[in-house]
């Protein structure tokens, strides 16, 4: 057998080992699941990596991160992420969307720091000061939630303020610079702008919202990775109870992952003092309360049940 046959017949043996199933490398990589991982600034792929909760992984984790939870429902929405972190007001909007998506885990948190933010020289000292002002905020994210709470609240109506839709990044610049008068965000945005000194807390959210936000997953995902996305869930919550026991190490480790002072990662981490609990009655007609308020206000057109958009098979217990 000559150089150019001995060739084509190891050719033909390999094409032979693959079709009849044979070991290898590549065949092997390709039985690992893959989950599309969402996640915003400073959220779960930082808790996770700080607690050490990725080892041991039997499926490969794909991440992608978003500014805000508009965009990450944009991306559950089209199918683009399985799952990923998402606050009580944005997951409204997905349903009133369409979006097939459904809340599989549940956490609360103190919500002081989902706040509308003024610059330290703001002569606004209430929220019934924000009339007739400029307020920048994401379209359908908890900060836009946070200023309409607190305008209602405060005996205003939605139509008295002036608000501007803006990523985080193009909010804070255009209240550094004065092009508004207010911000509307969340952590840790609020708590790097308070310690560096460019905002102060006008109103904030504690006592104005439940304090939910959810882990979601689309449909298509819970139905082909349902127990990923159960081992995915129970990392998060074990990493979340890790770090309430090492804050120090934790927002240290925070601060680095997702760039921001030491000073301010610990604040906002302290503060919000999350804990994952179970997807109960009390969970879902808060959520409930809070599709009410929208419909209320003339955000979502039409009113919504969000009952289907819960699946409470998946276990949170740490």
């Amino acid at each position: 057998m000559n150089h150019s046959s001995r060739r084509q017949f190891l050719g033909r043996t390999l094409a032979g080992a693959a079709t009849l199933g044979l070991p290898s490398v590549a065949l092997h990589a390709q039985t690992r699941a893959v989950l599309k991982a969402g996640d915003q600034k400073g959220g779960l792929r930082a808790l996770l990596e700080a607690a050490g909760a990725l080892e041991g992984l039997d499926y490969d984790i794909q991440w992608s991160e978003f500014p805000a939870a508009a965009p990450l429902a944009e991306a559950l929405n089209a199918g683009a992420v399985d799952s990923g972190p998402i606050g009580d007001a944005p997951l409204i909007f997905a349903l009133a969307a369409g979006t097939r998506v459904k809340a599989i885990g549940a956490n609360r948190s103190d919500s002081y720091g989902t706040a509308v933010l003024v610059r330290p020289d703001s002569p606004l000292k209430t929220a019934s000061d924000l009339k007739g002002k400029s307020i920048a905020t994401n379209r359908g994210s908890i900060g836009h939630f946070v200023t309409l709470k607190a305008i209602t609240t405060a005996g205003l109506k939605p139509e008295d303020v002036n608000i501007r839709f803006l990523a985080p990044a193009d909010a804070k610049l255009a209240l550094t610079q004065g092009s508004v008068d207010a911000w509307a965000t969340w952590e840790p945005y609020t708590a790097l702008a308070e310690t560096s000194h460019h905002a102060r807390v006008l109103v904030g959210g504690r006592g104005l919202l439940p304090g939910l936000s959810y882990l979601a997953a689309t449909d298509a995902a819970i139905a082909a990775k349902r127990p990923v996305l159960q081992d995915f869930l129970q990392r998060v919550v074990k990493a979340q109870d890790w770090s309430y026991r090492n804050v120090d190490a934790f927002s240290a480790t925070l601060a680095k992952i997702i760039g921001i002072p030491p000073e301010a990662a610990k604040l906002q981490f302290e503060r919000r003092q999350q804990k994952w609990v179970p997807i109960d009655a009390q969970v879902i007609a808060d959520q409930q309360r809070t599709a009410d308020f929208y419909h209320q206000v003339g955000l979502i057109r039409q009113a919504l049940d969000v009952r289907p958009t819960f699946d409470t098979g998946f276990a949170t217990s740490a």
